[in-house]
């Protein structure tokens, strides 16, 4: 059986930690952000952890 080659899209959007654990950043934060709440677009810049059924998927693609 031959390696699994890891996905490039994937590996720009998620993060690996030292930990083990994965982080992605969220979605519809990165511009056109002048109409929407200041408060929405604090939340946005914060990233977030993927879930334990995510984090056993993509731990061999990264």
């Amino acid at each position: 059986m031959g390696k699994i080659k890891t996905h490039k899209g994937t590996k720009k959007v998620l993060n690996k930690r030292q930990s083990g654990s994965i982080t992605k950043c969220n979605s519809v934060g990165q511009h056109k952000t002048g109409k929407k709440r200041t408060v929405a677009n604090r939340k946005k810049r914060a990233g977030s952890s993927l879930n334990n059924s995510d984090l056993k998927r993509f731990k061999n693609v990264i």
